[in-house]
């Protein structure tokens, strides 16, 4: 039997649906990404980077202290303490290994049904691996008293937006990134916070933090208590470091001062405490209670006496 002859274009798969009209911008910022993109692969080719280099910027920039303060962010989960990196961590860290690119970009934002479509990647343009994730973002703050809170203010959705976003795109710069060059990064900035700045005393990077906690409200008990009831004499490089990373997280909002430094509150046996110290205070009068009369003096009525008999 003698079939018809076919063409492969017969076969082929329906093109994808593509916009009737292209305006000559959109058609111009299509042809410069598109350059732009082979022009930083073609670049990355021709200067690949030196590891060797790369390490020994690593390590003179996390060797400065107000770099590695800002590498670190810790806040309070429930019970639990949540610590880690910092997008200016990974991001320092891409700047040194060089020839990656990286970027957050919002694609879709719905504000009838509040919330904005958004996608954080990274790219090593000398592997050519390359991670991207995309995720819902809900125009919403929450808060642990008042729950959520619908975001109307354009400022304070992008400001939202942003913050969720860096977090994705930290995640993102780390899947690229070798592990051994993270984790020579993180220990050389964790030892730069605890050995401090060189070029001050102790007592005086002391005192310096103390102000500075003062000034967003927390005493010097609190700061005591948050270091496992150490007293600011005994404080080391280490405390210091510590607390300083607790400024910056609450300076980028990642934690509030009442979560980190919460009010210590009043037992009713300080308050019984107080009265009895405070002079001529007088003790609240207690009710008085009867005591049950003795069985030798209960006087029953005369009808009931025991052992008599009863009146008719």
């Amino acid at each position: 039997m003698n079939y018809p002859a076919t063409t492969d274009h017969q076969f082929a798969a329906p093109a994808a649906p593509a916009p009737s009209f292209v305006g000559q911008g959109t058609a111009v910022e299509q042809s410069r990404a598109v350059a732009e993109v082979q022009a930083a692969v073609i670049v990355a080719r021709q200067f690949p980077r030196s590891e060797n280099q790369a390490i020994r910027k690593m390590q003179t920039a996390f060797a400065q202290h107000n770099l590695a303060v800002r590498s670190f962010f810790r806040f309070r989960r429930g019970t639990s303490q949540v610590s880690g990196e910092t997008i200016q961590f990974a991001k320092e860290l891409a700047r040194c290994w060089t020839n990656i690119h990286y970027g957050v970009h919002e694609l879709r934002r719905d504000d009838a049904a509040g919330e904005s479509e958004m996608q954080a990647w990274a790219w090593d343009l000398e592997t050519n691996e390359r991670a991207s994730t995309t995720f819902i973002v809900p125009h919403t703050r929450w808060t642990k008293d008042s729950g959520g809170t619908r975001l109307e203010d354009p400022r304070d959705v992008y400001e939202n937006n942003s913050n969720n976003g860096a977090r994705r795109l930290r995640e993102m710069i780390f899947s690229v990134l070798p592990d051994w060059f993270r984790e020579q990064a993180k220990s050389i900035a964790t030892h730069t916070v605890e050995n401090g700045q060189g070029d001050k005393p102790l007592a005086q990077r002391t005192a310096e933090c103390i102000n500075h906690f003062e000034g967003l409200g927390v005493t010097v008990e609190q700061l005591e208590e948050n270091r496992s009831g150490r007293k600011s004499e005994k404080w080391t490089n280490l405390d210091l470091g510590q607390l300083q990373i607790i400024a910056e997280s609450i300076r980028r909002g990642e934690v509030t001062v009442d979560e980190e430094f919460p009010q210590q509150r009043v037992t009713v046996r300080e308050i019984e405490q107080q009265h009895r110290e405070t002079p001529g205070q007088q003790p609240t009068p207690q009710p008085e209670q009867q005591a049950p009369a003795d069985e030798g003096t209960r006087q029953w009525p005369a009808a009931r006496k025991p052992g008599s008999a009863a009146t008719p």
